[in-house]
């Protein structure tokens, strides 16, 4: 979508305001230029002649969470999450996103995340760093933005170690899928990733993963590098291109909305691929689990994924499957579809309101007291669980295959 089909977009837009509810910033400054009709009309009058390309407009670009829950109720079917990946790349291409930190948070998606060997050694040092004390050193001495990254890192694993490239099916084979590993999910996450592939042969489906693939692209999107993100799903195209398989399965919600858009990133060359993408709990739920044989005594709350539910439209799938663990009591709270303000890097380069925004789900979740916070997207992962820490709360927070795998054991 170049920037004249942003253009374009904006004149779907009715100015109905069905949007402004939904919008975290818009309910947390009041602004109309922090809703997505206001961003939406300074995207016009850009398009128009009429704004400057900066100013006010890139402020409001980098204040939103880009969470989507306003294509959900735009009845218009107004584009908007591509709209903003856009906008940020016009405005970065114009040099409106030069300052330090947007360098800092350029160089380290091109040079260190995109690479793995490179971001192996960094959690490798971080790991290192934990088991030393030195972040939770640095989250109580560190300036402010700096001691938040710190606390927001969870416990590292210890097996890091790749997954082998094939792994048999339990039981009468249904078929074969191919497993998306990513980045940051196989160094951070790697029990979650662990988890997918034993729920997935528990349900007699092969898994495999190509090798070559890597890092989706979805936070150098959403930093205005979609050049960069696009070279990036090109590469996974091609590693999934070689392989015959039912579907492709993701566990990262982030991912699974970047891969599907593959095909308007690199239209041709990655449609099959986006058309193939399911995140894990879909694919699940559209088969039929098979019922675990065990039990998972515990209070679930299942918290949406802002880029599961409005950029995947997934919603119901999560919660049916975590009703069919014997022991589960699935319990409800407040606007569980709100932005818990991740929003990939978001929390790390708009820390006021991502934490203004966390304070609302905290709230949610503290009325609803579970002992288990299910949710399926690392950034939320990581957020929710440094608030429920910050705030003194015991509720452990899992991707909801680590519950299935653990009903299946």
């Amino acid at each position: 979508m170049s920037f004249d089909d942003v253009y374009k977009g904006t004149l779907d837009c009715v100015h109905c305001g069905l949007c402004l509810t939904a919008c975290p910033t818009y309910l947390a400054t009041g602004r109309e230029t922090s809703s997505p009709r206001g961003r939406i009309y300074l995207m016009r009058g850009v398009a128009e002649g009429r704004v400057e390309l900066g100013g006010l407009l890139a402020e409001e670009a980098e204040l939103c969470l880009g969470c989507r829950a306003c294509e959900t109720a735009c009845p218009a079917g107004v584009p908007y999450g591509a709209m903003l990946e856009d906008t940020r790349h016009a405005l970065q291409a114009a040099g409106h996103r030069s300052g330090f930190a947007a360098r800092l948070e350029r160089w380290l998606l091109r040079h260190v995340v995109a690479h793995s060997r490179r971001l192996r050694w960094l959690v490798t040092l971080l790991g290192l760093a934990e088991g030393l004390g030195l972040v939770r050193l640095a989250a109580a001495v560190l300036p402010d933005r700096l001691a938040n990254a710190a606390a927001l890192l969870p416990e590292l694993p210890s097996d890091r170690s790749p997954l082998p490239e094939r792994f048999a099916a339990t039981g009468e084979r249904r078929g074969v899928v191919a497993f998306f590993t990513g980045c940051l999910m196989s160094e951070m996450f790697a029990p979650v990733q662990r988890a997918t592939v034993e729920v997935l042969r528990a349900n007699g489906f092969e898994v495999v993963i190509p090798r070559g693939q890597g890092c989706c692209g979805a936070l150098h999107a959403h930093a205005g590098d979609l050049e960069f993100a696009k070279n990036l799903a090109r590469n996974n195209a091609r590693a999934f291109g070689g392989v015959t398989f039912d579907a492709i399965i993701l566990d990262s919600a982030g991912c699974g909305a970047a891969m599907r858009e593959a095909g308007r990133w690199i239209p041709g060359e990655g449609d099959a691929m986006a058309a193939s993408v399911r995140d894990v709990c879909e694919f699940l739920d559209e088969v039929g689990l098979r019922e675990p044989p065990g039990r998972y005594r515990a209070r679930v709350c299942y918290d949406d994924p802002c880029h599961l539910v409005h950029g995947q439209g997934v919603e119901a799938a999560p919660r049916r499957l975590l009703e069919q663990i014997r022991g589960v009591e699935l319990i409800s709270h407040a606007n569980p579809s709100r932005c818990c303000g991740a929003a990939g890097s978001y929390n790390l380069t708009q820390p006021e309101m991502a934490r203004r925004v966390l304070n609302e789900k905290l709230d949610a979740l503290e009325a609803a007291a579970p002992d288990v916070v299910a949710t399926g997207n690392p950034g939320c992962l990581m957020q929710i669980s440094s608030g429920l820490r910050g705030r003194g709360l015991k509720a452990s927070v899992l991707h909801p295959v680590e519950i299935l795998a653990a009903a299946y054991r």
